[in-house]
């Protein structure tokens, strides 16, 4: 359920799903559905998308290992430059989310008579 969301918001939660280790693209999903209380679930096209995105601009390093379950699985890595983009994107989410807090929080002016 990704409907409504702006753009770049779903890369920001992957490279927030693998902050703290490598994670495979089942484990980013559950780790964003239990983050947001089930508001968000992302769909398998939209987020193996981004993930070779990121991939792809060098933001992800990706290696096959065997999973929980003994399966073979691709476990997804920030790298450097993924760690520095997730700090700018971050910081840039939550400057925009300050912003419209105030603008959301604003009281209507009284009308003049």
């Amino acid at each position: 359920m990704l409907f409504g969301l702006l753009p770049g918001t779903l890369d920001v939660l992957v490279l927030k799903a693998i902050e703290d280790g490598p994670n495979h693209g089942y484990g980013i999903a559950k780790w964003v559905r239990e983050a947001t209380d089930a508001e968000l679930v992302l769909e398998d096209g939209a987020l193996y998308t981004a993930l070779h995105r990121l991939e792809h601009r060098g933001l992800l390093r990706a290696d096959w290992k065997p999973s929980e379950t003994k399966r073979r699985a691709k476990y997804y890595t920030l790298t450097v430059k993924g760690r520095r983009a997730l700090d700018q994107q971050v910081a840039a989410w939550r400057r925009s989310a300050a912003t419209l807090s105030k603008v959301l929080n604003r009281q209507p002016r009284k009308a003049s008579s």
